[in-house]
C-alpha cells in the first residue's frame, strides 16, 4: 500500500489500497475527520421542536392570546372560551404534522440506498453517505453507482440511461470511469472512489437545481393574501370601534372591550390555516399507505390541477426490461440443426450474460438443455455478439446482425432496418459448424433467425395513460431514446397521438423548443437541458405541469416543474429534488395520487367557505357599527357557540370525506362564491335586527338573542348549501349539528344562567320580528348565490386574469431588459 500526495495543498493525500484489502479503519476515521466523505441528503422535514413552535407561535395565536387576556383582566372569564379552540387547534394542527413527519421519515429511511464497499479486506453494508474517498467498492449486476469511481479488477457493462438518457450498456474496464447515477447491468468489479460529496458527476448536475422554489400553491397564496389583508384591518376597525363602544355608546370600560374583542375574534380566521394543513397532512398518511412518499405538502394540490404531464419512457411506461416480441424464422425447418426452442434454450443455459436482452431471453426460453456444451463466449459491446460451441450441433451465436455477417449484411439488412424503424431491438441467431473463438467468426455464417426484442411496457401503463387522457390531462413522452422507439413503446401502451414525435436532436433554438413543445406528443434523443427547455416552454404557455423521472438526466426538469415526482428505484438526485415519491415505482399509482389531491382540494375548498363566511359577516357588522348609535349585539362566547356547530365541526368532517370530482375554477372564486351570500345574508339580518329595535323597545340581552338566532339560522342554510349534493354522511351530518346547534341554543334561553351566554327567553314581540327575518333568510339564500355566480365571480375572474397578464409582461419586459 502507497500514499500519493497531491500537489496542490486543497486535495487530499490519495491512498492507493489493495482492491482486496480497501481501506483500514483508521484511514476511514481519518477521511471523516478531514471531511472527504459523500454528503448527507439534506433532511426535509421539519424536527418536532420546530413543529412544535411553528404551530404556538403564529400571528392568531398572540392576538387571540392577547384579545384572551383582555377579557380575563375585565372578569369576564366565560368569554374566554374561545382560547380552548385555540389550544385544541393547535394540538389537533401538531400531532397530525408529527405523525406525518413520522412516516415520511420511515419512508425515507426505507427508500436510503446501501453501497458494498471492501474495508480491512471485509466486505461490508453501507449507507451511501458514509463512503469516504479511495474507498473500494464492490459492485455487481443491478447495483447502482453512488459515487464517482474508477474500475480497479474486473468489467463491468453500464448503463448510464439516468445520466445521458441513453439507455444502450457502456462497457467499462479496468482504468475507465464510473459515473455517479449510472448502474451496472452485467459483470462485477472492483472500483476506487474517485470523487465524493458536492465533486460527484450526479451530485454537479443536481447543484444546478439547488435553487429555492415557492411551492405552485393557488390555496397558499389566496390563504396568505386573505391572512395579510385581514390583519391589516384588524387594527383601525378594533380602536375604532372600542373609541366608539366607549365613547359615543357610552359603555363600561369592561364592556367595551369584551365586544370589541368578539368582533374581532369573529374576524380572524383561525381555523382555515389548520384546516388545510390537516387536510394535506391527513393526505399525506393516506399516499403513505398506498406507497407514496410526499415530501412537499403542497405539491398535493398542484398535482390535482394538472393539465400536462411530462413522462420519462423508462420506469414509467416501461418496466425498464426487455422482452421478446416475436422470432422471425429465416430457414425452413428441414434446413435447420434442431428447433429454435432447442438452440436457443442451449444458449441461455450456457452463457453467463446478466444483461437486459439476454435475461428476456432466457424469460422467452427457460427450458433446460441437455446439449454439452464445449466453448461459451459471453456478451461484450466491444463485439456485439455472444455465442456458445456444443458436441451436438456446432457453434451458435447471437448479436447485431451487422457484426456476425459483415461483409454478409446485405442478406437481411432490409428486413433489420425494417424492425428496427418499427421500435424492435433486432438480434440475428446464425449457426457454423466451427468451434467458436474470440477473436474472429468464420467467414460462411448461416442465419437462421431474427429475434424481435422491446422494451417491456407495464401491465397498468394502457389504463393509466387512458385515465389521464379521460381526465384532460396532456401526456408528453420525453426520452434520450431514439424517437420512433419511444413513439412506438408509447403507441403500444396506448397512448393515443404517439405518432406525433420529433427527434430533438432537430431542435437547436430555444424557438423551436418552445414550438414542439405545444406541437408534439413524444420527443427523442432529448438532453437534460432540453428537457427543462420544454418543461419552462409548456409552463410558459400557462400549463401547470407535472414531471416524472428516475434519472440525474431528469433533475432540472423535475425541479422546474409545477409538480415532480420520482421513482423510488431512480437516482438518489432524482429522489432528493422531487415533491413526490413513488416507493413501488409504479406508475399505476399516479391516478390514486391525484384522486387524493382532488379529494383534499375539493373538500377544502367548501369547508374554507365557511370560515370565510365568518370572517366577511364580522368585518362588515365591525365596520356598520363604527357608525350605528347601537351597542355592538355578539359576545366572543356567542360567536364560540355558533361557530363550533356551523362552522368547525363541519369542516373538519367535511374535509376528510371522498371527492373525486375534477378541480374546476379559481380557489379565491370558488370560495367567494359559497361565502359572500351567506356573509351578506347574516349582515342583513343584524341591520334589520336594530332597524326594528327602533320600533320595537328591546333591551340589549333581547336584541343579542334575535342577532344570535338568525345568525344560527343563516349559518345552518350556509352549511346545508354546503353540503349539497346531499349524501348520507352529509345528510346525516347537517342533521345532527342543526339538532345539537338548536339544543345548545334553547339550553343557553330557558335553562342555563343568562349571564354565561346572555341568552334570554323568547317574547311575543321578538317571535314576530324573528320570523319574517328567518323567511328573508331564505329568500336571500336563494337570490344571492345566483348573483354572485353571474356577477361577482365574472368580476373577480375579470380583475384576476387582468392581474396576471399584467404581472406576466411585467415579468417578460424585466427578462428582455
Amino acid at each position: 500500500m502507497k500514499q500519493e500526495t497531491a500537489s496542490a495543498s486543497s486535495q487530499p493525500i490519495r491512498i492507493s489500497a489493495n482492491p482486496k484489502m480497501g481501506l483500514t479503519k483508521e484511514q476511514v476515521a481519518q477521511r471523516f475527520q478531514e471531511g472527504w466523505v459523500n454528503q448527507e441528503v439534506e433532511i426535509k422535514t421539519k424536527s418536532i421542536p420546530r413543529i412544535v413552535r411553528d404551530h404556538l407561535i403564529t400571528p392568531f395565536n398572540i392576538l387571540n392570546l392577547i384579545l384572551g387576556a383582555l377579557v380575563i383582566s375585565v372578569g369576564s372569564l366565560q368569554n374566554a372560551l374561545f382560547l380552548g379552540v385555540m389550544f385544541f387547534n393547535t394540538i389537533i394542527g401538531i400531532f397530525q404534522e408529527i405523525r406525518a413527519k413520522q412516516i415520511i421519515d420511515k419512508l425515507s429511511l426505507i427508500a436510503a440506498p446501501k453501497a458494498h464497499v471492501i474495508r480491512d479486506g471485509q466486505r461490508q453494508e453501507l449507507d451511501i453517505h458514509s463512503i469516504v474517498l479511495d474507498d473500494i467498492l464492490a459492485l455487481s449486476s443491478g447495483q447502482q453507482i453512488c459515487s464517482d469511481a474508477i474500475v480497479c479488477q474486473g468489467e463491468c457493462e453500464v448503463n448510464e440511461s439516468l445520466i445521458t438518457g441513453e439507455s444502450d450498456p457502456v462497457l467499462k474496464q479496468p482504468g475507465d470511469l464510473l459515473l455517479s447515477g449510472s448502474f451496472l447491468v452485467s459483470g462485477h468489479c472492483l472500483a476506487r472512489v474517485e470523487h465524493v460529496g458536492a465533486e460527484n458527476y450526479a451530485a454537479k448536475i443536481s447543484a444546478s437545481a439547488k435553487y429555492i422554489k415557492r411551492p405552485n400553491s393557488e390555496i397558499m397564496t389566496s390563504i396568505n393574501k386573505i391572512i395579510k389583508w385581514i390583519g391589516i384591518s384588524l387594527i383601525p376597525i378594533s380602536i375604532a370601534l372600542f373609541c366608539k363602544q366607549l365613547l359615543i355608546s357610552d359603555q363600561e370600560v369592561s364592556r367595551a372591550i369584551v365586544s370589541t374583542v368578539a368582533a374581532l375574534v369573529g374576524m380572524i380566521p383561525e381555523g382555515l390555516v389548520l384546516l388545510t394543513s390537516v387536510v394535506l397532512a391527513v393526505s399525506v398518511i393516506r399516499l403513505s399507505q398506498h406507497k407514496t412518499l410526499v415530501q412537499e405538502l403542497y405539491c398535493i394540490e398542484t398535482l390535482a390541477r394538472v393539465d400536462t404531464l411530462c413522462l420519462d419512457k423508462t420506469g414509467t411506461i416501461t418496466e425498464g426490461t426487455m422482452q421478446v416480441d416475436q422470432l422471425i424464422p429465416l430457414r425452413k425447418p428441414e434446413e435447420m440443426p434442431a428447433s429454435y426452442e432447442e438452440i436457443l434454450s442451449a444458449l441461455v443455459d450456457s452463457l453467463p450474460d446478466t444483461n437486459p436482452t439476454f435475461l428476456a431471453l432466457k424469460d422467452a426460453y427457460p427450458a433446460s438443455c441437455s446439449w454439452a456444451c464445449t466453448h461459451a463466449i459471453p456478451f461484450s459491446s466491444a463485439r456485439k455478439w455472444s455465442g456458445a460451441t456444443f458436441t451436438e450441433a456446432g457453434s451458435f451465436v447471437l448479436g447485431a446482425a451487422e457484426f456476425i455477417l459483415q461483409e454478409q449484411f446485405h442478406q437481411v439488412q432490409e428486413q433489420v432496418e425494417t424492425y428496427s424503424n418499427q421500435g424492435h431491438r433486432v438480434l440475428l441467431l446464425a449457426h457454423f459448424s466451427e468451434t467458436l473463438t474470440e477473436k474472429t467468426l468464420p467467414e460462411t455464417i448461416t442465419p437462421l433467425a431474427l429475434l424481435l426484442i422491446s422494451d417491456k411496457i407495464r401491465t397498468e401503463a394502457k389504463q393509466t395513460l387512458e385515465y389521464f387522457a379521460e381526465e384532460g390531462v396532456t401526456l408528453k413522452v420525453i426520452s434520450g431514446d431514439n424517437a420512433i422507439t419511444v413513439s412506438n413503446i408509447a403507441q403500444k401502451a396506448g397512448l393515443t397521438d404517439a405518432a406525433n414525435y420529433v427527434d430533438a436532436t432537430t431542435l437547436e433554438t430555444v424557438e423551436q423548443v418552445e414550438e414542439a413543445a405545444e406541437k408534439y406528443s413524444v420527443f427523442g434523443r432529448v438532453t437534460p437541458h432540453q428537457k427543462l427547455e420544454l418543461v419552462t416552454a409548456l409552463k410558459k404557455k400557462g400549463h401547470t405541469v407535472a414531471m416524472t423521472g428516475d434519472g440525474v438526466n431528469d433533475v432540472l426538469a423535475l425541479k422546474e416543474s409545477d409538480c415532480s415526482v420520482a421513482m423510488a428505484s431512480g437516482s438518489d438526485a432524482a429522489r432528493t429534488v422531487s415533491q413526490l415519491v413513488l416507493m413501488d415505482s409504479n406508475f399505476a399509482s399516479m391516478p390514486l395520487v391525484v384522486r387524493e389531491g382532488r379529494r383534499s382540494i375539493n373538500n377544502l375548498q367548501r369547508s374554507a367557505s365557511l370560515f370565510l363566511v365568518k370572517t366577511i359577516f364580522s368585518t362588515i357588522i365591525a365596520i356598520c357599527f363604527i357608525f350605528i348609535n347601537r351597542d355592538y349585539p355578539f359576545l366572543p362566547i356567542q360567536f364560540t357557540l355558533i361557530n363550533a356547530f356551523t362552522i368547525g365541526a363541519p369542516s373538519f368532517l367535511l374535509a376528510l370525506e371522498p371527492n373525486k370530482e375534477r378541480v374546476q375554477g379559481r380557489f379565491v372564486t370558488n370560495v367567494l362564491m359559497k361565502a359572500v351570500p351567506g356573509a351578506i345574508t347574516m349582515s342583513a339580518n343584524v341591520l334589520l335586527v336594530m332597524v326594528i329595535s327602533m320600533y320595537l323597545p328591546f333591551n340589549v340581552e333581547q336584541l343579542s338573542t334575535l342577532c344570535v338566532l338568525a345568525t344560527s339560522f343563516t349559518g345552518l342554510l350556509v352549511l346545508f348549501r354546503v353540503c349539497l349534493p346531499l349524501n348520507w354522511i352529509r345528510g346525516g351530518l347537517f342533521c345532527v349539528l342543526s339538532a345539537a346547534l338548536i339544543a345548545a341554543l334553547f339550553l343557553g334561553m330557558y335553562v342555563l344562567p343568562t349571564e354565561l351566554l346572555s341568552l334570554v327567553p323568547l317574547t311575543k314581540n321578538m317571535v314576530w320580528s324573528l320570523l319574517p327575518l328567518l323567511g328573508l333568510d331564505i329568500l336571500l339564500m336563494i337570490i344571492l348565490p345566483i348573483f354572485v355566480d353571474k356577477v361577482l365571480v365574472r368580476l373577480v375572474d375579470f380583475f384576476t386574469n387582468k392581474i396576471i397578464a399584467w404581472k406576466q409582461a411585467r415579468k417578460q419586459t424585466e427578462k428582455q431588459k
